[in-house]
């Protein structure tokens, strides 16, 4: 026999020994939860020292698992929530993070016109310039023309944030996100603004950008606490900083995959550029990548 969640949560409710949402009914379904994962790992302790020998594991491990889902089950209905609906939120949040699009998602400005879409591939390189007397780190195009503002660490070590733009550069090709990266075209006339007139305020306006700019400033500060950059992976909490501070914009259509894909590819140029102390980067929103070009 088959059962649907739903139905497995209203039949497990007729055997509940403390029906109801009290507090100590609750407590009670969740030390019985406690208990029974205690006895799944003590089921699992007995493999490991007895090895084949202990040959009701499997049948053990199925008993011990039915009972963890009918606490879990008793749980969600003393919570007033629905088991499937459980199920499906979580199928949804892990899919989310670990599974990224089996193809690039469309650009979130697809629909605008060419001259106010970020541009879809780009090549700027990190120079050093004297500005008042001072050696800063500049970004430049093809051309030689600076884009945004020249920057020192602003630290009394070297810890290279000169080179977090790089950062809202991996954001603009791989997420076909980034504010801050949009308004720095603006300034120089490259990109347009968007219509209609909310979209370019609430997209691309100065809550954005500070929005951007935070996330920026956490990853960072992530970076500089895992030996700057060298990380495979991406903490989950931080993920869900940048998918809560973005939930009203358009690039919450990306998943929490797509946001640790491109926090890594910013890691990796970061590195690279601040090993060489300058270079080029090269970006293409299509295929949603950011790549130093070495010299």
């Amino acid at each position: 026999m088959t059962l649907a969640f739903d139905e497995y949560q209203t039949r497990a409710q007729e055997t509940d020994q403390k029906p109801g949402d009290s507090q100590d009914a609750l407590v009670m379904a969740l030390l019985g939860l406690v208990g029974e994962a205690g006895t799944l790992l003590s089921e699992y302790k007995k493999r490991m020292r007895d090895g084949e020998a202990h040959r009701g594991f499997q049948s053990q491990v199925g008993e011990e698992l039915g009972d963890i889902l009918w606490y879990v089950a008793n749980i969600a209905t003393k919570c007033g929530a629905s088991l499937s609906n459980i199920a499906t939120r979580n199928l949804s949040k892990t899919r989310g993070r670990w599974l990224p699009p089996e193809a690039p998602a469309p650009l979130l400005d697809e629909d605008q016109a060419s001259g106010s879409q970020l541009p879809r591939e780009f090549e700027l390189t990190f120079v050093y310039r004297d500005v008042q007397g001072v050696r800063r780190v500049v970004v430049v195009d093809a051309s030689g023309e600076t884009i945004g503002d020249s920057l020192t660490d602003n630290a009394y070590i070297d810890d290279g944030y000169r080179f977090h733009d790089v950062l809202h550069l991996a954001f603009a090709a791989g997420l076909g996100w980034s504010p801050v990266f949009r308004k720095l075209l603006r300034k120089k006339g490259k990109v347009g603004q968007r219509s209609p007139a909310v979209i370019d305020e609430v997209e691309d306006g100065g809550r954005a950008q500070v929005i951007e700019e935070g996330i920026a400033a956490a990853i960072y500060e992530y970076a500089a606490r895992h030996d700057f950059m060298n990380v495979a992976r991406v903490d989950w909490d931080l993920l869900r900083v940048a998918k809560r501070l973005t939930s009203h914009l358009e690039v919450s259509r990306r998943s929490e995959a797509e946001w640790e894909r491109a926090i890594l590819m910013a890691f990796d140029v970061w590195r690279k550029i601040r090993d060489a102390d300058g270079g080029r980067i090269r970006g293409d929103l299509r295929t949603q990548r950011l790549e130093f070009v070495p010299t």
